[in-house]
């Protein structure tokens, strides 16, 4: 069982930056694609970004493209969202998910575990 705990969301106003953590419990982590999704209010989750294993890859939504950054630390067994110039539209609660011995990942159905979310809130 692969424990998620995110991090580091808050308010902050458009053209802010934050920088999400989320740290796993288990060793496999070290195996598992990641990904950040996330879901505003009243819409479904979507997916926002997800890196391979050795960090070697990276997928990102085209609205979040030159703005978010993902990376991880597989010795802190933590995977980062670096978000920048936030906007408004960026309000949500942000989930990480990890997928075991998979490849890069844009659905979350693709996903075995998740964190309990940070909400990121961005006012204009």
């Amino acid at each position: 069982q692969v424990q998620l705990v995110e991090s580091g969301g808050g308010l902050v106003q458009a053209g802010d930056s934050l920088r999400l953590s989320c740290a796993a419990s288990e060793r496999t982590f070290r195996i598992s694609t990641m990904g950040w999704f996330r879901q505003g209010p009243g819409k479904e989750r979507e997916f926002v970004a997800t890196i391979s294993w050795n960090g070697g890859s990276t997928d990102y939504l085209d609205s979040v493209k030159g703005r978010f950054t993902i990376s991880r630390d597989n010795a802190k067994s933590t995977v980062y969202l670096q978000m920048n110039s936030l906007k408004p539209e960026d309000t949500a609660v942000y989930y990480c998910a990890a997928r075991l011995l998979g490849t890069l990942a844009a659905k979350d159905s693709e996903y075995h575990y998740w964190g309990q979310g940070t909400q990121v809130t961005v006012s204009s």
